[in-house]
């Protein structure tokens, strides 16, 4: 996949193309991929993904603060597994939210990008006041030389798959549901570092995570059953998030995996942890041989799931 940075003086083929901005590119968006890649087959063109580095809604309201599934390198390397022949992000300024749907079709879409099929999500809306609709874009398009379809929305095990619904299910805890919508297990990816080492004075030495990025959710607290990837290897791992109650560790959120059957030194190193399945909430526990006998109770229960997973 090509990945093109907009430039007013960029000349592009012509393409099939679908916009938005992908977050997770979960199975609704992998729906609409394939239908770009179709289109583009049957009319003998390049495919290709229109997206944003950064959520529009920055743009329009300053104070808003991202909560993504997927930062824009791995939107960027998700998109690249699709098949799709090129990505094109487009930096969403003032300027361009000013435009009307149809201002935005013919100068960006048609005159920049060369669009000759735009396919667009069931409920997908664009232009300064985002009234317009589907039936809208089609009149446009014909006006200037763009045919538009719209994909309907898609349905995967009774429910329409979208992004906010997913964040709503990782706020949640709702891991296993979150992981069926997006099709893979949702991650995290952080760096090791050196935390206050009481989980190696109970048996359980834990990597600590820094997060490599603020704006990526961090799921409800608890104890998870994870995979964890580090070095090109991996392993099995238990997964707290939360406050540490027992430890008396303030309000500051830790997010520190035990890795099974792991005894190496990896401080510095990157990390990415997968999410299979949420275990319980985190808890305050009377004494910390309480906390012990609860965590080999945890350890159990994860390793019979991960054996299973």
């Amino acid at each position: 996949m090509e990945v093109i940075r907009f430039s007013s003086a960029t000349l592009h083929p012509i393409c099939a193309a679908t916009i938005g901005f992908f977050d997770g590119v979960h199975r609704g968006h992998q729906y609409l991929i394939d239908r770009v890649r179709a289109v583009a087959k049957r009319e003998n063109c390049r495919s290709a993904v229109i997206t944003f580095p950064a959520p529009p809604q920055q743009i329009i309201n300053p104070a808003f603060k991202a909560q993504l599934i997927s930062t824009y390198e791995e939107k960027i390397e998700m998109l690249s597994e699709k098949g799709i022949d090129e990505c094109i992000i487009l930096d969403f300024n003032k300027e361009l939210s000013s435009l009307s749907a149809k201002q935005f079709m013919n100068d960006i879409l048609k005159e920049q990008f060369n669009v000759a099929h735009l396919i667009v999500g069931y409920d997908h809306r664009f232009g300064h006041d985002r009234r317009e609709g589907y039936n809208d874009y089609v009149r446009y398009g014909e006006e200037i030389g763009i045919s538009v379809e719209a994909v309907p929305a898609f349905e995967w095990h009774d429910r329409i798959i979208s992004s906010s619904a997913i964040r709503q299910l990782l706020y949640k805890g709702n891991i296993e549901e979150a992981n069926d919508a997006l099709g893979y297990s949702y991650y995290i990816k952080g760096e090791v570092i050196k935390g206050h080492q009481m989980g190696r004075k109970m048996g359980f030495p834990t990597a600590n995570i820094a997060l490599n990025s603020d704006e990526k959710i961090v799921p409800k607290a608890g104890v998870y059953a994870v995979r964890v990837h580090s070095k090109g290897e991996t392993y099995g791992g238990m997964l707290n998030i939360g406050h540490r109650p027992t430890l008396d560790n303030g309000n500051d959120t830790s997010i520190e995996a035990h890795i099974l059957d792991f005894d190496k030194d990896i401080y510095g190193c990157p990390i990415c942890i997968s999410f299979i399945k949420y275990i319980r909430k985190e808890q305050k526990f009377p004494s910390i041989a309480a906390l012990i006998q609860q965590l080999n109770i945890d350890k159990e229960t994860i390793e019979k799931i991960l054996e299973n997973d």
